[in-house]
């Protein structure tokens, strides 16, 4: 039975990806690398710090992850703050608003900061739906690895099979089925080259479903 339902926050929740592609590239910029665009669709989902270990070791950079992590911040935090056009992916806050309505738990799972994902929820007012918000930032793994949502049932208060989570990215959807966890794929139109061959179930658009659609998957 349908108890929780796990989010990601980018590409899930938020159309971030245009906003990350910007705050990377610039950064990449900084450093002097050309990231090709097969390498970069392999960070998708996963933490900033890891990715940046991942571009440090790459090209053997002598800046330390961490100045990448500053780096990337800064032309994060300039978009962010300065894009017109941000806003929640469609039709998700009416799913989130379903699900809350009838009793389910909600529990955010992100590769996000925590000072990133505070910032999101407090300008869209999702604190209001999610009893717990957790950040893969602050692990020592990172998506695929099912820290995170093995964390995120925990913080649920119910079991693996009893809860569901929404995925974009094929480093989160392994995550998810590497914790035992039913997973929807969402094929997000910017989450290019993903494989959602491991999700139970793809949709492409958030009006497909809802919390009587949900309930009957489990």
């Amino acid at each position: 039975m349908l108890k929780a339902v796990i989010f990601d926050m980018d590409g899930v929740i938020i159309e971030s990806e245009p906003l990350h592609h910007y705050a990377y590239h610039r950064m990449f910029k900084d450093v002097n690398v050309k990231v090709s665009d097969s390498l970069y669709e392999t960070f998708t989902g996963k933490s900033t710090i890891n990715v940046c270990k991942q571009v440090c070791e790459c090209f053997n950079l002598k800046e330390t992850p961490e100045y990448l992590v500053s780096l990337k911040r800064k032309h994060f935090d300039y978009v962010f703050n300065n894009s017109t056009d941000f806003d929640l992916i469609e039709g998700v806050l009416d799913l989130i608003k379903d699900l809350h309505h009838h009793g389910t738990t909600l529990v955010l799972g992100s590769s996000a900061t925590m000072p990133s994902i505070e910032r999101i929820f407090n300008r869209f007012d999702l604190n209001q739906y999610f009893i717990a918000k957790l950040s893969g930032a602050d692990l020592k793994q990172s998506k695929p690895h099912p820290e995170i949502f093995i964390n995120a049932v925990k913080a649920s208060g119910f079991k693996a099979d009893e809860c569901i989570v929404i995925e974009d990215s094929t480093n989160g959807i392994e995550a998810a089925k590497g914790a035992g966890i039913f997973c929807i794929g969402y094929d997000s139109f910017h989450s290019k080259n993903q494989d959602y061959s491991k999700a139970d179930l793809v949709i492409k658009k958030f009006e497909e479903i809802d919390f009587d659609k949900i309930k009957k998957l489990l």
